[in-house]
């Protein structure tokens, strides 16, 4: 009896500390997605929404989802820029702000993953230490906790680590994750169960003492 029991001890044990590392990355990203909110403007004329008005409203959470998958603030200017010039040229094809949204939400994703396929085939590429990578002025707003959980969604594959910053830090669902990331529904869940793991795990080694 006892060792039937102990498989499932080991597998409430191993849900609990899933269930700990989705809470940490939710609440490190929460608070950033709060920290990068647009500042409220006064209010304009009513009318139809502009290229101009999204840049304000989007910019700033674009380039920080950006940074999230590349690390580098310049490189994550470029590639939200260049987002926004795709939308610019297909601005007369999109039905709506939501559309034009979602369309900027791809193109950042797709240009990360354009910069990362450069990246690894770079033979001279130096990857940038975590902390560098970023602005202080943004590190300076986050507790050493968050940064932790920063340091280790660096750590991760890109396609897990695409799910978790467009899921907690975009706050999407499964099917808008599905639509920014070109995935299936069902392969966000099961990404995102994995990305779980191994951050878990990338936690975990962050907080070993070295030579251990």
């Amino acid at each position: 009896m006892h060792g039937s029991t102990e498989p499932m001890r080991h597998r409430g044990v191993a849900r609990g500390a899933e269930r700990g590392v989705e809470r940490s990355v939710e609440h490190t990203l929460s608070h950033l997605r709060t920290l990068d909110a647009p500042v409220p403007q006064r209010a304009k004329p009513s009318g139809p929404l502009t290229l101009e008005d999204l840049y304000r409203q989007h910019r700033m959470r674009l380039v920080r989802l950006a940074i999230l998958l590349v690390d580098e603030p310049a490189t994550a200017e470029d590639v939200v820029q260049e987002a926004f010039t795709g939308l610019h040229r297909n601005w007369g094809k999109l039905r709506d702000a939501a559309a034009a949204v979602s369309y900027l939400r791809t193109a950042v994703v797709n240009g990360s993953r354009s910069v990362l396929r450069r990246r690894k085939t770079a033979r001279d590429y130096v990857p940038p230490h975590v902390v560098n990578a970023r602005s202080a002025e943004s590190l300076a707003m986050l507790s050493t906790e968050h940064q932790a959980v920063v340091a280790a969604l660096s750590k991760l594959p890109p396609r897990q680590r695409e799910v978790l910053v467009l899921r907690y830090y975009g706050g999407l669902s499964e099917a808008e994750i599905s639509e920014a990331a070109g995935i299936s529904r069902g392969t966000v869940k099961s990404t995102a169960s994995r990305a779980l793991e191994a951050l878990q795990r990338a936690m975990n080694d962050g907080h070993r003492p070295r030579g251990h």
